[in-house]
């Protein structure tokens, strides 16, 4: 078989819920975490002339969707990813972001203060 075709004859490729070798415990979790937590960070914080601000907006409700279709016990293992990210972070303004990006991208309701 091709090396671009499972063994199992399966779909070559894999959903985020199906990639081979990803347990909860993963380190590869939290660094994607982080990364996909900067990445919005960045387009949130860009200036006009840096990146256009319909395709930041995009990108970042892209972004929001693809969360939201997480099985459910995904979303929550990526919510204590956050939450233990935010914990760990010593720049004020990155744990910031970290501590309100669920809420900012609807994985959880906002919480009145």
């Amino acid at each position: 078989m091709p090396p671009h075709v499972p063994a199992d004859g399966g779909p070559a490729v894999r959903g985020v819920d199906q990639v081979a070798g990803m347990t909860a415990m993963d380190p590869l979790v939290p660094a994607l975490a982080g990364l996909v937590v900067d990445a919005v960070w960045f387009l949130e914080s860009c200036d006009d002339d840096e990146v256009d601000p319909d395709s930041a907006v995009k990108m970042m409700e892209g972004v929001g969707g693809e969360l939201l279709r997480l099985p459910l016990d995904q979303r929550n293992r990526l919510l204590q990813v956050l939450a233990d990210l935010a914990e760990a972070e010593q720049d004020a303004a990155r744990r910031e972001f970290l501590e309100s990006f669920p809420s900012a991208c609807g994985l959880v309701e906002e919480q009145e203060e």
